[in-house]
């Protein structure tokens, strides 16, 4: 920046530019600078609110002034920063102890440095901010863009969860909506420590903001005989249906939502096809006129393969026909010359989706930037948030946004969930299951479809199927489990739940005008509920409380709270079914439903009942979600190898997003045929075909995975999800989800210590390796290992057959197989064993790691003997994290810490004095000591000897 030396004036509070006119005006907590605007779109005024230390709040308008609307994402901040402001030159400066904010009042360009001048963030020369007017349903408001400058070694992070298998998000693109399966965040984390939070509620891009385009705008088309202007599909019929096949010229290639007049046929594709059974053929030639990455995107349903070039880009996708999913690869082609494309397509169902769109080349510079762009705003708001490293930064995320409370103990153990339990016999049944084969478990969920077909919406229970809903909840409660429920926020409109909503103008009209029916017998009418209405958000907890809450259910599963009013629809049709909201129109008022939903249940559950934790899952997500008690899972995925290698990228990109909460479907959701028909043959006869032993395998894999996830549940259609209707005791699919499942119920000293650093710390579970080893840049885009917890690498096999994997092992003191005690340098890329029972488990050298005794639950009682591995080679610390668990009581304080050091050249290990207490804690306990070094491998192992302390709360020091 060049900085100019000019005079300036002082004069009641406000600086004068040369002393002719006004340049900034100091407020309480930052500053508002007018800028030099050469149109009027252009902007005008630019604000810093100094939120903390390292935290600055961005407005940028181009109007006369700022709208201010509350913000749903940011929670008040309780304490006033300390800064100064300063002005060179047209360059006015805030400065925080931490860090320092510029803005230059001729063209209003942002940048950010640390308190020694050292560069952090800068937006793009010239101000890198566009505004663009936009109006909806009456309300004005802004399509903004905001681009930043950023290095070519810089990686970024987080966006919520998506299912393309994208990890680091440097130079890719990513639209930022909420869908089942994909949970959209407006809020990344860069390697070089510091985050971006757009608070924005609208449709958002980031990277390039354009929508894709369909082929023909991008490419000339040739179909397969040549002709110019379209491709050629073929559509071959099931031979059972007795059909004729159809080849016709396509001009574009986007077959991706119902038609809104007739939502029984899908847009652009040939009407009364039988799709079910068919096989498709898209082919021809694209030929482009520029040369460069061309960035495609494809939409599939059922099975799906692309060629380009005759050669094989995207290798056999499926997702069952009512939920598709976006899958994103890049060509690189040259101008003027034709490539061959084809599609093969199967499209699995009656009614099935398929799509493939495209982006130009960009410039890979500008590609590389960090561009933001939202549909509608009234004023560009974003949050800087400056770290020491990525802990730091998410920290200061939830600073803003609000912190994560720590959830109940038994939410660290084992769900079982199915769709779904029929009736109260099923339910308890299963958990019954559990508790005679000794697998621990301590949730039972009951899914959708509890309550009477005609009746969705009424919190009751079918009397005929669930004819004692007391009794079963009791029953679950004796076998010592926990019972979650699922509440939607859609209602029938012949419900008197329907009609409390309804006479307040709280529901959205689109869906009942439309007459829209749901999937349930012949179809029933519907709406959902406004949860951008504080009132009705009330309404909605008055709702479960009168029906649910005596009953002593335990936990909240908040299902389609995108909200997802109609599968498949396109994006204009998804917002009228979703508004107006009572804050304006869904277009600027379109991501941010899960979250205003949460407030609803856990106010509401406080209100009632302070002393009881809340806890929600819901299926999707937004900034701020966390301050609710609530996580999140990823929706109705499939079942495939390639969703559970999706689930990895999701689930870390999900955790960098601050919300430390996450869990997915074990095993998938959606089942491809082939597997129900090897469950059935398995049932019919006890044989296992190809498919079966697959489902197996799969499924073992995905439990090896899930078990070190935040959250550890199962969940999914049939074939049915307990482990012993998988494959029976004995098999290895069997043996393995049993002992994953005892061992993380053996870590739970450890888990439940990480669920109390989210609180106190701002601690993230699962953790991609660049958190722990952001100096290593190899991790930068190793997004299939991560990290649980600082000690434990988790490395996930996720191709059938493999029982052997690449594992990089970071730049570090060193690793320890869990399984051997064998010892791996850092900094090395190996081939790892992975036999059908073993995940590739590592443990960081300079980890202390707490294990407790073999439980069936989590509360069953308490480890009065903890196993201490010591996994030596550098210093290591931990502190052992204790309270009562069910409660809030450690608000008020009322919790132990037990800090834990080994210091590697004296070869001591201090247990430290206990701080804190609560009710039941207990005033004494012993540890034994397991000491694992590269000249001493140990294997993990609960019989091990080592040595034995007796602890009474005072510190201890042991000579290893």
């Amino acid at each position: 920046m060049n900085m100019k030396n000019i005079s300036y004036c002082l004069l009641a509070g406000l600086i004068f530019g040369s002393c002719s006119g006004k340049v900034y005006e100091q407020t309480d907590n930052g500053v508002i600078v007018k800028v030099q605007q050469k149109g009027g779109q252009d902007t005008r005024l630019v604000r810093f609110q100094v939120m903390g230390d390292k935290l600055i709040h961005v407005s940028a308008t181009p109007e006369s002034k700022f709208t201010d609307s509350k913000s749903l994402v940011v929670v008040p901040q309780e304490k006033q920063t300390p800064f100064t402001v300063s002005q060179q030159g047209d360059t006015i400066t805030v400065s925080t102890k931490e860090v320092k904010a510029f803005v230059l009042s001729s063209t209003g360009e942002v940048w950010f440095t640390d308190e020694n001048g050292k560069m952090i963030l800068q937006e793009n020369k010239g101000g890198g901010k566009t505004f663009t007017p936009i109006e909806v349903e009456g309300t004005k408001g802004y399509s903004i863009r905001q681009v930043f400058e950023s290095p070519d070694d810089e990686a970024f992070y987080g966006l919520g969860q998506h299912q393309a298998e994208e990890f680091n998000y440097k130079g890719k693109n990513e639209e930022l909506f909420q869908y089942n399966t994909k949970v959209s965040v407006p809020f990344i984390v860069s390697n070089k420590n510091y985050g971006v939070l757009l608070d924005s509620y609208s449709l958002c891009r980031f990277g390039n903001p354009n929508d894709y385009s369909q082929l023909g705008q991008v490419f000339k088309l040739y179909d397969k005989d040549g002709k110019e202007g379209a491709l050629t599909g073929t559509y071959v019929p099931d031979a059972k249906s007795g059909a004729e096949t159809i080849v016709c010229r396509e001009p574009s290639l986007y077959f991706e939502h119902l038609k809104r007049e007739d939502l029984s046929k899908v847009v652009n594709l040939p009407e009364n096809f039988p799709f079910m059974g068919a096989k498709v053929t898209y082919e021809g030639m694209i030929e482009p006129s520029e040369s460069g990455e061309f960035k495609f995107i494809l939409y599939y349903a059922g099975y799906t393969k692309v060629y380009i070039n005759n050669e094989l880009v995207v290798p056999e996708r499926w997702r069952t026909a009512w939920n598709p999913n976006s899958y994103k690869f890049a060509v690189n082609l040259e101008a003027g010359k034709k490539v061959p494309l084809k599609i093969e397509w199967e499209p699995d169902g009656a009614v099935s989706y398929s799509g493939l769109r495209v982006l130009s080349p960009v410039d890979p510079k500008e590609q590389g930037k960090q561009s933001w762009w939202s549909e509608m705003t009234k004023q560009l708001d974003y949050y800087f948030v400056a770290g020491d490293n990525m802990d730091d930064v998410i920290s200061g995320y939830r600073t803003l946004t609000g912190k994560a409370p720590i959830m109940p103990k038994w939410v660290m153990g084992f769900w079982q969930s199915r769709e779904k339990y029929n009736t109260s016999d099923e339910m308890l049944g299963a958990l019954k299951g559990f508790r005679n084969r000794q697998i621990p478990i301590d949730n039972i969920v009951l899914d959708w479809n509890h309550w009477p077909e005609d009746a969705w919406g009424s919190h009751e229970f079918d009397k005929n199927r669930f004819p004692d809903p007391q009794a079963m909840v009791d029953s679950i409660h004796a076998m010592h489990g926990r019972m979650m429920i699922s509440v939607w926020p859609k209602f029938y409109v012949t419900t008197e739940h329907y009609k409390e909503f309804d006479k307040n103008g709280w529901i959205y009209q689109q869906s009942v005008k439309d007459s829209l029916k749901d999937w349930v017998g012949p179809g029933y009418h519907y709406g959902f509920y406004d949860a951008y209405d504080a009132d009705a958000r009330k309404l909605f907890w008055k709702q479960m409380y009168e029906h649910y809450y005596p009953l002593g259910i335990d936990a909240w599963w908040m299902d389609a709270s995108e909200p997802n009013v109609r599968d498949c629809t396109d994006l204009q049709y998804r917002k009228d079914l979703c508004g107006p909201t009572a804050l304006g129109p869904s277009a600027e008022y379109f991501n941010a439903y899960a979250l205003m939903n949460a407030e609803a249940i856990y106010d509401g559950q406080r209100s009632v009942d302070n002393n009881k934790r809340v806890f929600l899952l819901t299926r999707s997500g937004f900034a701020g979600l966390q301050r609710y008690s609530t996580a999140t899972w990823s929706g109705d995925i499939g079942t495939r190898w390639e969703d559970m290698k999706a689930q990895i990228t999701a689930g870390l990109n999900f955790a960098v997003s601050g919300i430390p909460y996450w869990t997915m479907d074990i095993g998938g959701f959606c089942v491809e045929n082939r597997y129900v028909a090897g469950q059935k043959q398995w049932n019919e006869t006890k044989t296992e075909n190809a498919d079966y032993k697959e489902w197996r395998e799969l499924n073992a894999r995905w439990y090896q995975f899930g078990a070190f996830c935040p959250l550890y549940r199962a969940h999914g259609q049939y074939p049915f999800r307990e482990i012993w209707e998988i494959a029976p005791e004995g098999h290895p699919a069997y043996n393995s989800v049993v002992y994953y499942s005892k061992l993380r119920y053996r870590m739970m000293p450890y888990i439940y210590s990480l669920a109390g650093m989210t609180w106190f710390n701002d601690y993230t579970i699962m953790r991609p390796l660049v958190m722990d080893f952001t100096a290593d840049t190899n991790v930068n885009n190793v997004g299939d290992q991560f990290m649980f917890g600082p000690s434990f690498m988790v490395s996930p096999v996720y191709h059938y057959g493999d029982r052997s994997r690449e594992v990089y092992f970071p730049k570090s003191a060193g690793w320890y197989d869990f399984y051997t005690g064998k010892f791996q340098a850092g900094g090395e890329k190996k081939m790892v064993d992975a036999p059908y029972e073993r995940i590739p488990l590592f443990v960081r050298a300079g980890s202390i790691v707490p294990f407790g005794p073999e439980i069936q639950y989590t509360d069953e009682k308490q480890a009065e003997h903890i196993k201490l591995y010591v996994y030596q080679g550098a210093d290591a610390a931990f502190t052992l994290y204790e309270d009562e668990g069910v409660n809030y009581n450690y608000e008020q304080g009322k919790y132990a810490m037990i800090p834990m050091t080994y210091n590697e050249a004296k070869k001591q290990l201090v247990i430290g004095e206990r701080t804190g207490e609560f009710d039941g804690m207990l005033k004494e306990r012993t540890f034994e000591i397991i000491q694992v070094n590269a000249n001493s491998p140990k294997p993990f192992d609960m019989n091990a000897k080592g040595i034995v302390v007796k602890y009474n709360g005072t510190s201890q020091t042991i000579q290893l």
